[in-house]
């Protein structure tokens, strides 16, 4: 039966949680918050309204390509594909075909009611000279643009409505650490434009195409309205900050059969268009990495609300993977709030996590990144959030955390019908050596020894190791619920198997 448990530490006798295996308002005597299963409706008729709204491109059946406006092979493609977008722009829109063998090109500038094809094929190719790269400086400022000057892309678009990218072609940007050199950076990214950018647009949509190698993040859409990603594969993995898929203050999304290997984060929401994002589906994807797989944060200014996450594979690049860094993830799932703002009525369902070092993050904390002169956000909330049929298979050793601040904790927090197999640690931490970490990078690595987050030891070897429990450990967290869950190490694992420091706990048990 339930039971409450106030500011308690909880450790190896948690092993035998609930048996409930589906997800209604009672399983077996183990009460859940009233507020899950009225989330799950919502979230499920969320998604079935989204659904059948976004729809893909709907335009004029004009076809426009570059042939047509003097192209014949010359060394840059650039005036004779915008040329060509300019052409089916002025006539009312239409798709700008790109069919015959590969197009080198600098930046396009998309209009609207324009759909570019790179057809079956065809390649669309980066330009290696950064020359052909000219800035497009965002009208409405935001925080990413005034903290990291990202001003360059291979595709862009601003304020433009019914747009899309297709067909079953590739663009690759070639942007490997050759032709494109940078240090790896939580900061600005000069000298590596993006794939692709798309700013305060309305009907979005994105299908089929093979996206390959970004100098940078691979795609970015910010503050947009009604954006359909689908039956997409990117390969990320050639530089540094090889995000996937980043997506910013964006409102009714859908990202579906989707398979993402990325050097870095593989599907980012962020907040720096200090616009809210929500009512969002992410649904049957793949999404590998050697960092995040599926993460909120770092910058997270505004409100994230409404979102759905089902039936995906997530996790780290394995070693056969194409890769630039180690395999292996660092960590599956990573809801982070450091800049402010708000993030709430969350679902993660029927996920299977491979090959992570934790798999499940979460973080609160007062970073506060705003723009240039405008005042640090008080701290911001996270809650109302569920991690509901999760497996896993060949995970790391340093465990799953949720920690929030003194001030400030993580709230209303549900993990149901979870088990994750993993490596058992050798180096470990106790609760009592991990400090607050007050301003440390949040992402899961934050404890780890090889990073010296926490400092050294007085031999100076780099404090820090695996989390305190196998399983899970939180901090400053507040209402945990806790049915059916479970962690396996391959062999046995002396940490606990849960450790937890919260206001309420209510664990379902046998």
């Amino acid at each position: 039966m339930p039971r409450s448990l106030s500011r308690r530490q909880l450790g190896a006798g948690l092993a035998g949680l609930g048996l409930a295996a589906a997800l209604p308002s009672r399983a077996q005597g183990c009460a859940l918050p009233d507020w899950v299963p009225a989330l799950r409706a919502d979230l499920e008729r969320m998604a079935k309204e989204l659904t059948s709204v976004l729809k893909p491109w709907d335009g004029p059946k004009r076809v426009v390509t570059p042939e047509q406006h003097g192209y014949a092979g010359q060394k840059l493609a650039t005036p004779y594909i915008q040329a060509a977008i300019d052409a089916a722009a002025k006539l009312g829109g239409g798709t700008v075909r790109l069919s015959k063998g590969d197009y080198v090109s600098g930046t396009l500038d998309l209009r609207s009611h324009i759909r570019l094809e790179v057809a079956k094929g065809a390649r669309l190719l980066g330009s290696l000279d950064l020359k052909d790269y000219p800035e497009r400086v965002a009208k409405r400022r935001t925080v990413q643009d005034t903290n990291m000057g990202m001003n360059q892309s291979l595709i862009f678009a601003e304020g433009c409505e019914n747009i899309a990218l297709a067909g079953k072609g590739t663009i690759d940007g070639r942007g490997n650490m050759t032709n494109f050199p940078g240090d790896e950076t939580i900061h600005g990214t000069p000298g590596r434009p993006f794939v692709i950018r798309v700013i305060d647009c309305r009907r979005v949509h994105v299908r089929d195409l093979t996206l390959k190698d970004s100098p940078c993040w691979m795609q970015n859409y910010l503050n947009c309205d009604d954006l359909l990603v689908e039956h997409m594969t990117v390969e990320n993995q050639a530089n540094y900050n090889n995000d996937g898929i980043d997506i910013d203050g964006c409102r009714r999304v859908i990202v579906r059969h989707c398979r993402i290997s990325a050097g870095d984060d593989a599907l980012c929401f962020k907040g720096a268009s200090q616009r809210p994002t929500q009512n969002v589906l992410i649904e049957d994807c793949r999404l590998y990495t050697s960092c995040n797989a599926i993460k909120l944060g770092t910058d997270s200014q505004s409100v994230f609300r409404n979102v759905l996450v089902r039936r995906c594979e997530v996790g780290g690049v394995s070693e056969e993977m194409r890769r630039v860094k180690p395999a292996g993830a660092d960590s599956g799932i990573s809801w982070e709030v450091v800049d402010g703002g708000l993030a709430e009525n969350i679902l993660a369902t029927d996920i299977h996590i491979v090959r992570a070092r934790s798999p499940l993050f979460m973080r609160l904390e007062n970073r506060g990144r705003v723009q240039p002169n405008q005042p640090k956000p008080a701290v911001g909330s996270l809650r109302r959030v569920v991690f509901d049929r999760l497996t896993g298979a060949d995970n790391g050793s340093r465990g799953s955390y949720f920690i929030g601040i003194p001030e400030k904790h993580i709230e209303d927090v549900v993990l149901h019908d979870i088990r994750i197999g993993m490596k058992a640690s050798t180096d470990w931490l106790e609760e009592n050596e991990i400090p607050e970490m007050r301003g440390v990078y949040p992402d899961a690595h934050m404890i780890d020894r090889d990073r010296g987050r926490l400092g050294t030891e007085p031999n100076g070897k780099p404090q820090g190791g695996d989390a305190p429990a196998y399983g899970l450990w939180t901090r400053h967290v507040t209402r945990v619920t806790l049915i059916k869950l479970t962690f396996v190490p391959a062999t046995p694992d002396p940490r606990p198997q849960f450790l937890m420091q919260t206001d309420s706990v209510e664990v379902c048990r046998a």
